[in-house]
């Protein structure tokens, strides 16, 4: 069941206007009665903010498309044991981060080909970039475009807990109170592994600067 489109396709208006505006909770009540058409209007309200997240851990689009796919259709087959204990939204958020820490855990060879992407300029990942507007210097665009790469070598050698939350403040603009519905923690825990990310962050990128 292919149910995503490219962010060029999707227009949520489209959407609302076939559907009424429901909750989630409501979306997934019709869905469970085996109304199966509804779950359209979670993926197109939802689907950004999957790959968002899928690219944070992954860096690369191929892979970050094809894992939110994947995301979409493991939370469809577990909507009956969704229990509305927490937004719809947070549930997909974590089921995301899991497929995403999975995915790399899984699949080494991935992490290699990232360092060798990375490493190489090798541009058939599709890996993060930075923009280029006309007239711009070409040294200083090549040097953004490092800087980004070393941002994403730093960023996979973060602890995991660090990286959960460094992705989903920094990718998805959460707050620490989302971060922690999220993970399961409590605000200070999340603020406490932001600082400790941020710490580590300017440290390893000070480090690759320097070599």
């Amino acid at each position: 069941m292919r149910w995503l489109k490219s962010a060029g396709e999707v227009d949520a208006s489209s959407i609302f206007r076939k559907f009424p505006v429901m909750t989630d909770t409501g979306i997934i009540k019709l869905i469970l009665q085996g109304d199966k058409e509804k779950y359209t209007i979670l993926v197109e309200q939802y689907q950004q903010m999957v790959f968002r997240t899928c690219m944070g851990f992954l860096h690369n689009k191929d892979d970050a498309d094809d894992l939110t796919q994947d995301v979409f259709i493991n939370a469809y087959q577990s909507l009956p044991r969704f229990r509305g204990n927490a937004a719809f939204s947070t549930w997909l958020y974590r089921i995301a981060v899991n497929a995403s820490l999975n995915k790399i855990r899984k699949s080494p060879l991935m992490m290699i080909r990232q360092q060798f992407e990375n490493l190489s300029g090798d541009k058939k990942g599709k890996e993060i970039s930075v923009s280029i507007t006309d007239g711009e210097d070409p040294e200083k665009i090549l040097i953004r475009n490092e800087h980004v790469k070393w941002v994403q070598r730093v960023l996979d050698s973060l602890p995991e807990n660090q990286r959960i939350a460094i992705v989903l403040s920094k990718y998805d603009n959460l707050s620490q109170r989302e971060i922690a519905e999220i993970m399961n923690a409590s605000e200070g825990a999340v603020e406490a592994l932001l600082q400790r990310a941020k710490k580590n962050l300017r440290k390893k990128l000070s480090a690759q600067r320097k070599n």
